[in-house]
């Protein structure tokens, strides 16, 4: 869940570089996104459990992968499952 920004709060830093909130929730966003590509995410995209990839050359039964597992032997690029 992304947790939303107050709108009275401050983006960016005197000096012009983003606060520590507004980049928290940038990486929040990033985090929830869908990531889209071609072919299968497995051994090729680092991501968190749950993250969810779209192959864009994929056809019925085979388009929308779910990062089941958070790594695999420590290789955070497995993990995938074809839904």
């Amino acid at each position: 869940m992304i947790i939303p920004i107050n709108p009275s709060s401050s983006l960016v830093n005197e000096d012009g570089t983003a606060t520590t909130l507004f980049r928290d929730f940038i990486l929040q966003v990033s985090e929830e996104s869908m990531a889209i590509g071609s072919g299968s995410p497995e051994g090729l995209l680092e991501a968190s459990k749950g993250k969810r990839y779209m192959d864009e050359d994929g056809t019925t039964g085979s388009i929308l992968y779910i990062k089941k597992l958070e790594s695999i032997s420590g290789d955070r690029s497995q993990g995938w499952i074809l839904v």
